[in-house]
């Protein structure tokens, strides 16, 4: 049985949340409390000297970063495929993935968002233009992508690594209340995955440790 450490909240867990359930993987959640520091102890640091979350431990072997995860998942559970079988397409969605889970997301999770208002003094109205401007460049970019290269997904008929990573994403940009009005084609893939059961049973509010 594979174990995901997960927070309730993290988009990163979230989006391997989601590879588990569209695949219908069997798993276990271990909850990792970011608010309280459990990413900071003893034993999740001897998973993940990262400190960070997910991670996932599957026969004896321990697994960082949702996007290794995701294809680690994908190549062992292969139906439904999360990638494009063409090389080209390959490449397309994994691009879509990283604008947002390695040029939009860092920038705005948890520990950032302490670093610049410890050390820089930061404010929250300077913190939420900080978001907004880095969650709406990488957003306008995907828009974009969808136009040129999407179909019913981001990518597509079919839903990918991609929109696993834009899903959490624009939950993101409405805790901080990013206007999603020029995403008009995001936000349709939005509602159209948030439909489905196993979108469902990977939201944040279904999860165990959710307060």
């Amino acid at each position: 049985m594979m174990t995901l450490h997960s927070y309730w909240r993290s988009t990163a867990a979230w989006r391997v949340r989601l590879a588990l359930q569209l695949k219908g993987i069997p798993h276990n959640i271990a909850p990792v409390n970011l608010l309280q520091g459990d990413q900071r102890s003893a034993a999740h640091l001897a998973l993940n000297p990262q400190g960070l979350v997910p991670v996932l431990e599957h026969d004896g072997a321990v697994l960082t970063q949702s996007l290794a995860i995701i294809e680690y998942l994908d190549e062992l559970h292969p139906d439904p495929p999360l990638l494009p079988a063409d090389a080209l397409g390959r490449a397309r969605v994994r691009a879509a993935a990283l604008t947002i889970s390695a040029d939009v997301h860092p920038l705005g999770n948890l520990r950032v968002q302490r670093w610049l208002k410890g050390e820089l003094g930061a404010d929250d109205a300077a913190m939420t233009r900080w978001l907004h401007h880095w969650m709406h460049d990488g957003l306008a970019s995907l828009e974009a992508f969808s136009a040129q290269f999407g179909g019913a997904w981001l990518h597509g008929d079919q839903p990918s690594l991609a929109d696993l990573c834009l899903l959490p994403q624009l939950y993101n940009a409405r805790r901080f209340a990013l206007s999603l009005g020029a995403f008009p084609r995001l936000v349709a893939i939005e509602q159209q995955m948030a439909a489905t059961s196993w979108a469902r049973a990977a939201h944040p509010e279904t999860q165990l440790d959710s307060p």
